[in-house]
């Protein structure tokens, strides 16, 4: 979708979405998703807490390498039933040229729970 196609969105609209920095602190296999995918549990500090995620992202990582790793992503939608998990937060990325996503990060460490300005 290009900018002339989307609907254009006021600042209050924006201000709604709470996009926030967390850090994974582990990653599990999740075979019983249709599409695979991993669960993530992602550390967004004290005033979020913990959340869980379930994310389209085998292609281009490995559990072992998303440990440790800063991502984005959106705190404030509903809790979804994917399967027998509860995904409580959606991480963010970009589809490659394949359709294969890759995360959307921030540049330098920041404090967990630090949100999208």
């Amino acid at each position: 979708m290009s900018g002339d196609e989307s609907e254009l969105i006021s600042w209050q609209d924006f201000e709604k979405v709470q996009l926030c920095v967390g850090t994974v602190v582990s990653v599990d296999e999740f075979p019983e998703a249709r599409n695979p995918a991993y669960k993530l549990t992602i550390d967004f500090g004290e005033a979020i807490g913990v959340r869980k995620s379930s994310a389209q992202i085998t292609v281009h990582y490995q559990p072992d390498e998303l440990v440790g790793r800063q991502i984005i992503a959106v705190v404030n939608f509903p809790k979804k039933q994917i399967g027998p998990f509860m995904s409580e937060c959606l991480v963010t990325g970009f589809a490659d040229s394949d359709g294969a996503i890759v995360l959307a990060q921030v540049e330098r460490s920041v404090p967990n729970g630090a949100r999208l300005m």
